[in-house]
């Protein structure tokens, strides 16, 4: 049984080829302006880094913002189900979900791979990886440099504003005042760090959470979520994967 999974995120697109239940490739890319472009062009990726055909493979699995419009799929599977369902197959063990996309964070509670419970915020910018990258921007800093400035911090700037675009002028305004490029950064690290721990602490989550999604790889984010959570996160090898590793594995039992 050959299962492909297509993630079709609002910033990257990711495609994991699965064969009888374990992954045989996968794929990134960003998504760009024509989403549906970005998910054929992982399909195809993944179908040449694994050594098949389309005819080899059973069933495409499509989950993430662009889900609905993947006409070569076979069904289309929300990304709650899908992480869960991804993440589970990783860590047996896990309870919570953290993810950290590009435009939108969920939080979602899991028992054996089913969700209990989620919680998502996808009406603000705020907490995900596009407050990340304009913010970074002001910093005049590469968003994966990130993460490693801000755990160089010693006395973190107080972030009030959530709202990108105000926070982006923020971070003008401190730069302005004198502040550090390191303790600037540890501000917004512990400003989206604050954010997402009150939505999983609303959730109950306590112990073996996973953290999921392009944000994960940021590790001033992960510190600052330990820190808040005063938890060990699992963290996937490939991060980003998961939701698509979930579409896939719908098919392949």
């Amino acid at each position: 049984m050959i299962t492909v999974g297509i993630d079709s995120g609002s910033a990257t697109t990711k495609g994991v080829l699965v064969s009888n239940g374990k992954i045989v490739a996968h794929t990134i890319l960003p998504t760009g302006f024509d989403f549906i472009l970005a998910a054929k062009k992982a399909y195809i990726e993944v179908l040449d880094a694994a050594g098949f055909d389309k005819e080899d493979v059973d069933h495409v699995y499509s989950t993430g913002y662009g889900r609905k419009n993947l006409t070569f799929a076979d069904k289309a599977i929300s990304e709650i189900t899908t992480h869960a369902a991804g993440v589970y197959d990783l860590y047996p063990d896990v309870k919570g979900i953290i993810d950290i996309g590009g435009q939108d964070s969920k939080v979602i509670s899991i028992s054996k791979g089913k969700v209990i419970d989620f919680s998502m915020n996808d009406k603000c910018a705020a907490g995900t990886g596009k407050f990340l990258e304009y913010t970074s921007r002001a910093l005049e800093v590469p968003i994966e440099d990130l993460g490693n400035l801000a755990l160089g911090s010693k006395n973190p700037a107080s972030i009030t504003s959530m709202c990108t675009v105000f926070a982006e002028s923020e971070v003008i305004s401190l730069r302005a005042r004198g502040f550090n490029k390191e303790d600037i950064a540890a501000g917004l690290v512990e400003s989206i760090a604050r954010r997402v721990a009150v939505m999983s602490r609303q959730l109950g989550l306590q112990e073996n959470v996973a953290f999921v999604g392009g944000v994960a790889k940021n590790t001033g984010i992960r510190a600052g979520l330990e820190k808040e959570l005063k938890i060990s996160l699992y963290i996937p090898p490939e991060p980003q994967i998961t939701g698509a590793l979930g579409a896939a594995l719908y098919g392949s039992g």
